[in-house]
């Protein structure tokens, strides 16, 4: 008789096991690879952002209010929620990396407690990417009412920020290699002199310090995480030589798993909107002064860590829409091309608000339909 219960207890408990297996999220059942940051980031083709969705903030009093629903903050800045044929449609695009930026303090209370039903709702979407065995990033983004790096404020950032990451790294423990932990976005201070052109020596110092407290509190998380690969931003993410030289690489418990990123919208004149000092729409790659300025991004992060070994990720790069689709599609894939021989992957910052007229995205979220093909198709052969 004992035998026989024990048996009945045996198949019950291989039952359950067995269907909890099977409910258990995507990334759960992939074992994880521990690969050196080098070749993760060789095996990126190219990536995406899901642009101006997660990452939606009150910096624009009254759009983002306390008590908003989930889907009523990602959907803030005029995009609709993101769906799995979302995901999909970007894998079938040719994307094998999706960058997912994600402002975590508006579902946060004064204590910096992360809403369960945000960290849900992120997870539900990581979940999506895994499923299709893509790379997932993902971030802390326009964080700077809370994540600040003068010596005035940096004591109480560092508390913030240890306390977010305590929560995310969490969460997301037991995924597998495929998910990336990047520490912050375009860290800086905001209205500063130096803001955009590599801060000055202490904010530098003191944007060290956050990621000295990013890479240890991860490594001591649990699950996966003593050996996730993590990714860092100089000031600003600016490609300037001043921030590049001035980005110290965390100490951390196991090597070669740090990746470096920087954004460039180089050209500037070409790549930003004419009301913000975009004041030309041609580019050529005949012209040495257009591609010098897409060279000069790449330089200095190039000789400071891509030669030493230290992989590097164009994290965000684009092109508004000036009615010049053309110059923007040579553009598009000069760019990527031209990283991709110095083994820097790029993501191109899809923001998804078509209603904008100086749109940067190629695909409508709403359809599931590329509305800029000879962008998409240049980025395409650039890689390949």
């Amino acid at each position: 008789m004992k035998n026989k219960y024990a048996f009945l207890v045996f198949i019950i408990l291989f039952i359950f096991n067995l269907s909890s297996a099977i409910a258990a999220p995507p990334a759960l059942q992939r074992p994880f690879n521990d690969i050196t940051a080098s070749q993760l980031v060789a095996d990126i083709k190219i990536g995406i952002n899901l642009g101006n969705t997660f990452d939606a903030t009150d910096y624009a009093a009254g759009w983002i209010t306390p008590g908003w629903s989930v889907s009523q903050m990602e959907s803030a800045w005029a995009n609709p929620v993101i769906t799995r044929a979302n995901i999909i449609a970007y894998k079938n695009m040719g994307f094998n990396a999706i960058r997912i930026p994600v402002s975590w303090m508006k579902a946060a209370d004064s204590n910096y407690n992360i809403r369960a039903d945000w960290m849900a709702r992120i997870t539900e979407v990581i979940n999506w990417v895994v499923e299709n065995d893509m790379y997932a990033i993902l971030n802390t983004h326009h964080d700077e009412c809370t994540f600040k790096f003068t010596n005035a404020e940096v004591n109480t950032s560092l508390i913030a920020f240890r306390r977010i990451w305590e929560q995310i790294a969490h969460n997301f423990r037991n995924y597998n290699e495929k998910l990336i932990f990047e520490g912050l976005n375009e860290p800086r201070v905001k209205g500063s002199q130096a803001e955009w052109s590599g801060g000055t020596t202490a904010e530098r110092a003191n944007l060290n310090r956050h990621y000295q407290i990013f890479v240890d509190v991860v490594r001591a998380s649990g699950g996966n995480n003593d050996k996730r690969i993590l990714m860092i931003n100089t000031y600003g993410a600016s490609a300037s030589a001043a921030a590049v030289n001035g980005l110290v690489l965390p100490n951390d418990t196991i090597p070669n798993k740090l990746i470096v990123s920087i954004h460039a919208y180089e050209p500037f004149t070409f790549t930003t909107p004419n009301d913000q000092g975009g004041t030309t729409s041609t580019w050529s790659r005949n012209n040495s002064r257009d591609t010098r300025a897409v060279h000069d991004a790449f330089t200095p992060v190039y000789n400071r860590f891509v030669r030493n070994g230290i992989p590097v990720i164009m994290g965000e790069f684009g092109a508004a829409n000036k009615n010049n689709t053309t110059a923007r599609a040579e553009w598009a894939e000069y760019y990527v091309n031209y990283a991709k021989n110095r083994g820097i992957p790029c993501f191109y910052w899809d923001h998804g608000n078509l209603d904008d007229p100086v749109s940067l995205s190629i695909f409508d979220r709403r359809t599931n339909t590329i509305v800029q093909p000879e962008i998409l198709a240049a980025l395409m052969r650039g890689v390949n």
